[in-house]
Formats: structure tokens, sequence, C-alpha cells
């Protein structure tokens, strides 16, 4: 492969990378706005289970809400792994883009 075909190549896959990168931040940015909307229903459930005798759909629905609110976390960390994983694939392309440019 050329040169310039080469650096081509990679400036495609590097193109490709950060679009995943943005894509996978916008998720973040999703998940994370769901998280905060469950953890004020959290705060509401509690609340309401102070003020008035704790029913016991009050607290089925404080524990449903608590499990959502840790599968949305589990959640975001998956996708911050993801971003790390594809930013360091971005600086993979850096190198070489910059080793092309050497030579």
């Amino acid at each position: 492969m050329g040169q310039t075909s080469r650096r081509d190549a990679l400036l495609a896959r590097r193109l490709d990378l950060v679009a995943n990168v943005s894509a996978l931040t916008a998720e973040a940015l999703r998940l994370n706005q769901k998280r905060a909307g469950i953890e004020m229903d959290v705060l509401r459930l509690e609340l309401e289970i102070g003020r008035s005798s704790a029913s016991a759909q009050l607290v089925r629905d404080l524990h449903e809400a608590q499990e959502r609110a840790a599968a949305i976390m589990h959640e975001c960390a998956a996708c911050e792994d993801s971003i790390v994983a594809a930013e360091g694939d971005i600086e993979d392309v850096d190198r070489s883009l910059a080793a092309t440019d050497r030579n």
C-alpha cells in the first residue's frame, strides 16, 4: 500500500473512531440524564415514605427505582469503558499517522 493510500485509510479509520466516540458520548449523556431522573424518583419515594406510613406499594416502588438506578449506573460504566477504549484506538491511529508523516 502506498504512503498516500495508507494515510487516507488511517484518516478514514480515525474519522470512524471519532464518530463512534461522539455516539458513545451522546449515549452516556442520555444514560446520565435517565439516571438523574430515576434518582429523583428515589428521593421522592423516600420522602413520601418518611412523611407517611411506608405502604407496601411505596416500598416496592422504591426498590424498583433503586434497581433501575443501579442498572443504569452499570450501563453508564460500560459506556464509559467503551469511550476509553475508543479513545485509545484513536491514539493508536494518531501514532500511526505521525509515523506515516515522518516517513
